[in-house]
């Protein structure tokens, strides 16, 4: 049901996620500007690009996670992050960085508001079917660790150039 489970592992995801701003902070600053804007192999999206889609899907999820309050059976939305991901050229590592780290903590100081019982909500995936509030969550954290070994993979080739 939640692709991003095996990337979470028996880890906290509220822990995770409240880390990766200041992760992804210092790993851009590793990989530095030049290295950024480069695709670590055709096809594939450079740290920037990464970053960008990062910030993108937090302001979905906080879309998810609000809507998840406020309605029963909520449905989410998809979104072709292909078709998203055709607009990064417009975006800087600093704007995306902003973007990211304002709605992360945004969704953090509503995650750390909630009632136990407020992660059993029921929501509906169309691809994945019905999940919980809890399972967003989760896949937060999972999202950031599979895209934060990504971006780690590139530094590291950074370092060794």
């Amino acid at each position: 049901m939640n692709p991003y489970a095996s990337f979470l592992g028996d880890r906290d995801p509220l822990q995770v996620i409240a880390s990766t701003a200041k992760q992804l902070s210092s790993l851009m600053e590793t990989v530095g500007a030049q290295r950024a804007e480069q695709p670590p192999a055709p096809g594939k999206w450079s740290a920037r690009e990464i970053l960008c889609h990062l910030a993108d899907c937090e302001a979905v999820f906080a879309f998810r996670l609000r809507q998840t309050l406020a309605q029963d059976h909520h449905v989410i939305q998809p979104f072709d992050q292909e078709q998203w991901a055709r607009n990064y050229a417009a975006y800087t590592v600093p704007e995306a960085l902003a973007l990211f780290s304002a709605a992360r903590q945004w969704n953090l100081s509503l995650l750390r508001s909630l009632s136990p019982e407020a992660m059993d909500k029921e929501v509906t995936h169309p691809e994945r079917g019905t999940m919980t509030f809890r399972t967003i969550v989760e896949t937060m954290g999972g999202h950031d660790i599979n895209h934060l070994r990504q971006i780690e993979a590139i530094a590291g080739k950074s370092q060794a150039a």
